[in-house]
């Protein structure tokens, strides 16, 4: 009885941490990571940025789960979440937060101090873009900001300074325009929600239509942005096949995102983020 208590108690949490959502922002971490190198990654580094970003991405989770409770046991949608449906408590949830968080902040620190000393600016992105919803339709962009910081950090881990941050600028602004335009597909999803309830999207504000038209160009903003990196920095003629399949990924994920809104977010988001990564990977391997 104990393991099937035990059992049940796992599922709950990892239901409430959404482990797997940090395939979104893992690959995204790396290549940053890949920027800022200087010799070959040690096998050593790898592991501290990989706690680190599943304990940032725990953090951010719980943050939206805890602040987002109420709203969501009243949403259809996401009524069935842990917290809103009862099955966990809010101390729970607070625990599972502040051990994360003491993983996020023990990993930056063996990594580098400036990696600890600046380690508090993702988490404050993470604990402000859930009210911004309550306030403004320009929420998207806050969390698009708050996500950009994972290429930052994987860059930083590497690189361990800030005096050459225009080498993952492009990648950067990338990850805002990448971010802040799924963000508005994914809101179409509680559009009729978001309008009773008073919330603030650009679904909510102007329909579904005209905010996935402006989702539409913040991605091919964002496209831009990896051409630029090409450009710029990159330049393998093999990295121009990684661009030119993300570049049809977009289209793609565009082409069905008004019937297909929970594809297009998950499946082809989590694509997403590995193109990206291949895209760096062979743009500084030749």
């Amino acid at each position: 009885m104990a393991l099937a208590l035990a059992s049940g108690r796992f599922k709950v949490y990892s239901g409430f941490v959404k482990l797997e959502h940090t395939v979104f922002s893992l690959p995204l971490i790396f290549a940053g990571t890949l920027l800022g190198l200087r010799e070959p990654p040690t096998a050593r580094l790898a592991v501290l940025i990989l706690l680190a970003a599943v304990g940032g991405r725990v953090v951010a989770m719980g943050l939206n789960r805890l602040i987002d409770a109420e709203i969501d046991a009243r949403n259809p949608r996401t009524q069935r979440r842990e917290l809103a449906r009862g099955a966990m408590r809010r101390s729970e949830a607070w625990a599972i937060v502040l051990i994360a968080a003491a993983v996020y902040a023990a990993s930056a620190a063996a990594i580098a101090p400036i990696c600890l000393r600046l380690s508090p600016i993702p988490v404050i992105g993470f604990f402000i873009y859930p009210y911004l919803k309550r306030m403004t339709a320009l929420a998207h962009l806050g969390l698009g900001l708050a996500w950009s910081m994972a290429p930052l950090g994987g860059w930083l881990a590497a690189s361990r300074t800030l005096t050459a941050l225009d080498q993952v600028m492009w990648l950067w602004l990338f990850s805002v325009l990448w971010v802040t335009g799924f963000d508005i597909i994914y809101a179409t999803m509680d559009e009729t929600f978001d309008r009773k309830a008073g919330l603030h999207s650009l679904p909510a504000r102007l329909g579904k239509r005209p905010a996935l038209r402006i989702a539409a160009l913040l991605h091919a903003a964002a496209f831009a942005s990896l051409g630029m990196l090409w450009f710029k920095q990159l330049h393998a003629d093999m990295a121009l096949w990684w661009l030119a399949a993300i570049g049809a990924l977009f289209v793609w994920q565009h082409l069905i995102a008004e019937r297909r809104a929970g594809f297009a977010f998950f499946q082809l988001n989590g694509i997403m983020g590995f193109l990206i990564f291949g895209f760096i990977l062979a743009g500084i391997s030749t």
